[in-house]
């Protein structure tokens, strides 16, 4: 990750804002200097535990600590994330993102594997993203049509003619800490059709800046959350070109 201008307020990490390709669909991320991070009171790093030769990453990382933390949950208790597994430009912030889009519109950036939701004011949360991989990409304007807590997983058929042993789940997999939906899901819809693709929750920081699913996006357990809670049904969904 670049040295770029990051503050810590109320527990988020805010950037000054990072350039993208997405000029498609009126979205005009802004530019931003590129500086180092080593301004402000020895005080404020020694309150992080940074004093001295503090980086950027290693802000990032102590904040990053605090958001994916355990997180009490009414059915399973979900443990924290190993975030030195994590690359450092995947934590959530918040970001310059110019949008004609309305607040609360989701936009998945598969080739810079980021999801962002649009906050206004030319600004959106950014979350790092695990993306399909080469060969099931694609792009579109879809919606929220359902959402669920702890879903029943059910391998599509087609991955079972991929992947046989997902046959024993054809019934479904319960909701659990081991169920690849997650925590949390948000299933995605187009003219009125599930598209047998969601954006999920895992458990694996390591999957988080790579192409590993037939079609879905996934987010840390704790940024889905933090999106779920946000994000009603019908809420638009803007994916992409890779």
């Amino acid at each position: 990750m670049g040295n770029s201008d990051i503050m810590v307020t109320n527990g988020q990490i805010t950037e000054a804002g990072e350039r993208d390709d997405a000029a498609s669909h009126g979205l005009r991320p802004e530019f931003f200097s590129r500086r180092t991070f080593l301004t402000g009171s020895a005080a404020g790093l020694g309150a992080l535990g940074l004093a001295g030769c503090a980086t950027t990453d290693d802000l990032v990382r102590a904040q990053a600590a605090k958001l994916y933390g355990p997180v009490p949950d009414k059915k399973f208790p979900i443990p924290a994330v190993d975030v030195a597994k994590l690359d450092p430009k995947y934590v959530r912030r918040t970001v310059r993102y110019d949008s004609r889009e309305a607040p609360g519109t989701i936009v998945i950036d598969p080739a810079n594997y980021y999801v962002y939701r649009i906050e206004g004011d030319g600004n959106a949360t950014r979350y790092g993203a695990n993306v399909p991989r080469k060969g099931f990409l694609w792009n579109g304007d879809v919606y929220v049509g359902r959402k669920a807590e702890w879903a029943t997983w059910t391998p599509p058929k087609e991955m079972i003619q991929r992947q046989p042993e997902a046959a024993k789940y054809a019934a479904g997999m319960p909701g659990g800490l081991d169920n690849p939906l997650g925590a949390r899901t948000l299933y995605l819809y187009q003219n009125g059709k599930y598209t047998v693709c969601t954006i999920y929750a895992t458990s694996d920081p390591e999957s988080i800046g790579k192409g590993v699913t037939s079609g879905c996006t996934g987010l840390l357990t704790q940024d889905m959350i933090d999106l779920y809670d946000r994000t009603p049904v019908k809420t638009k969904v803007i994916i992409m070109p890779a």
